[in-house]
């Protein structure tokens, strides 16, 4: 990586915010938990709609948690209309998004107030390192998840093709996920690379099987036998089996329709590679895929529990691991990890 990254894990609720430079001790590094863009900017939707004003989005694909400010939007009477680069945060078919109510147009409609959309601010970075008298970085890394542009059909399906794709054709290997190009179906990240000037970008799934493999021991755990390593995040769940650099299974649902018990039963069918796509999808999740499971990982019992949510595996056989000592910060590390492992 560069001399200073700054290095960024955009959720659902929070950015999680890592300024690291190999110069310096890890732990001394500046790390920041903050809301996520789709919390900052939703607020700002807030705040006009209780001011009675239309808006206009414009800017970029961004995460979908800002949907639902925009949907109160309506509910209450206002008028929403929107660029067509904002309107795909809200649909990839932009019928759905007229049908809706918002009128596509790429120019400000007098007396309507500008919102703009967008997962990285440069402005809003660099008043906050201002602020916090930090510089201005060398360069930026990014991850956020991604279901990729998929017109006309599930997201869900469409996201976990991601995943098969990973599994049958790019070796397992988690670095493969840490684009310095992303796909052409990957536009949420496509549109981050753009906004932050550059810079590798990655899935956040992919950031957090890195993010524990920057704990030194549970990379050598991996290597010795299977583990299985779990984001719990506020809005998605992801699990991977792991062994010896591979991931050999993925399981993603919404982490709304799981409890704890429900979550450690699926992961032990998903660890003897007995739960399959169409129950998580049937269940409302993104669905499972496993490859043949070698008989050296042990059942890959050894499991790593990560992210916000990590509680809901509280008083089960898990571990929580640390990564550079802060959990928070696992997609950071994650990133960092990935480059490296890339070389």
């Amino acid at each position: 990586m560069a001399k200073t990254t700054l290095c960024l894990d955009i959720g659902s609720g929070t950015q999680d915010v890592l300024l690291y430079s190999p110069d310096m001790t890890l732990e001394n590094c500046p790390k920041f938990v903050l809301p996520s863009p789709a919390l900052q900017i939703g607020k700002r939707i807030e705040a006009l709609r209780m001011q009675g004003k239309n808006i206009w989005l414009h800017g970029s694909n961004m995460g979908g948690g800002v949907t639902r400010f925009i949907r109160a939007h309506q509910k209450a009477g206002l008028t929403v209309a929107s660029s067509e680069g904002a309107a795909y945060t809200m649909a990839d078919d932009l019928a759905n998004v007229t049908e809706s109510g918002i009128e596509l147009t790429d120019n400000c409609p007098d007396g309507f107030t500008p919102v703009r959309l967008t997962d990285f601010d440069e402005e809003w970075w660099r008043n906050f390192l201002d602020a916090a008298e930090l510089p201005w970085p060398d360069a930026i890394a990014g991850c956020a998840q991604d279901h990729g542009f998929h017109p006309g059909k599930s997201n869900r399906i469409g996201r976990f093709n991601l995943w098969k794709s990973l599994l049958e054709e790019g070796g397992g290997r988690p670095e493969s996920l840490v684009y310095d190009t992303p796909p052409d179906t990957l536009t949420r990240l496509a549109d981050l690379q753009r906004d932050m000037g550059g810079g590798v970008v990655a899935d956040t799934g992919a950031a957090a099987v890195l993010g524990a493999l920057f704990v030194d021991e549970i990379e050598r755990h991996s290597h010795e036998t299977g583990v299985t390593l779990v984001n719990i995040g506020n809005s998605h769940l992801i699990a991977f089996l792991l062994y010896k650099g591979r991931i050999y299974g993925v399981y993603e649902q919404h982490t709304g329709c799981v409890d704890g018990a429900k979550l450690w039963a699926d992961l032990e069918n998903f660890r003897c590679g007995c739960l399959s796509f169409e129950q998580v999808f049937e269940e409302r999740g993104h669905g499972c895929l496993c490859l043949d499971l070698p008989k050296e990982a042990e059942g890959f019992r050894p499991t790593y529990v990560l992210g916000p949510q990590r509680a809901m595996l509280e008083g089960y056989d898990v571990s929580y691991p640390a990564p550079g000592g802060d959990m928070m910060l696992a997609g950071c590390f994650g990133l960092i990890k990935g480059v490296a492992m890339r070389g």
